[in-house]
């Protein structure tokens, strides 16, 4: 029976300091663009959109859910925000009948409306289905963000606010997706919408 590998205590640490020196050398700008633009939707009742694939399809899931509820934490509250990544049956579909390339664009071509926001997470940027999705959130008029790794790719092209954070490690990019998302789910914890658009909770 073979016996197990005996874990190295600095392998964690090395992966704590990429992870960190990321984030201190980080310009955060593109997130407070990116928090005004969702208070905008969360003020004015517009939907936010975000999809991804893999991991960060799960992130996707994972920060609806944050916005529906988490930052009112009381009924009918929240942000209009949809995984797009969350339907199997719609994905399935629009994978047979369309294309994989087509099965966030299709869903936003039906759901979006101009003025409302799509959030893309990816880690390389080039994946057909983001790209094609921001390039139908530009024919719509709903303004776009992606949050990347690596070089960027055709994502921060075409992104109207590109949040890129140039590491070459896609568990870094995963986590650094949820980092900003958790960021942003405080900062308008702190800073609700004005004039919310539900009146009768």
């Amino acid at each position: 029976m073979m016996q197990p590998t005996q874990a190295d205590p600095a392998f964690f640490a090395k992966y704590s300091a990429r992870l960190s020196a990321v984030l201190a050398s980080s310009d955060w700008s593109e997130v407070a663009r990116l928090a005004q633009a969702m208070q905008t939707c969360w003020n004015e009742g517009r939907d936010v959109f975000f999809c991804g694939n893999g991991g960060s399809a799960g992130n996707a899931i994972h920060l609806a859910n944050d916005y529906l509820y988490g930052i009112a934490k009381h009924t009918g509250g929240g942000l209009r925000v949809h995984a797009l990544s969350a339907n199997p049956a719609v994905i399935t579909c629009l994978a047979n009948d369309v294309g994989y390339d087509k099965i966030y664009s299709e869903q936003l071509a039906v759901l979006g409306r101009p003025g409302d926001l799509l959030i893309v997470l990816s880690g390389s940027g080039n994946s057909p289905n983001v790209v094609s999705a921001l390039e139908q959130a530009a024919a719509m008029g709903i303004t776009s963000c992606a949050i990347l790794g690596y070089g960027g790719g055709r994502c921060k092209e075409l992104a109207d606010i590109p949040i890129h954070f140039p590491i070459e490690d896609m568990q870094i990019a995963e986590d650094l997706q949820l980092i900003v998302g958790h960021m942003l789910m405080q900062w308008l914890c702190a800073n609700p919408a004005k004039n919310n658009y539900r009146t009768d909770d």
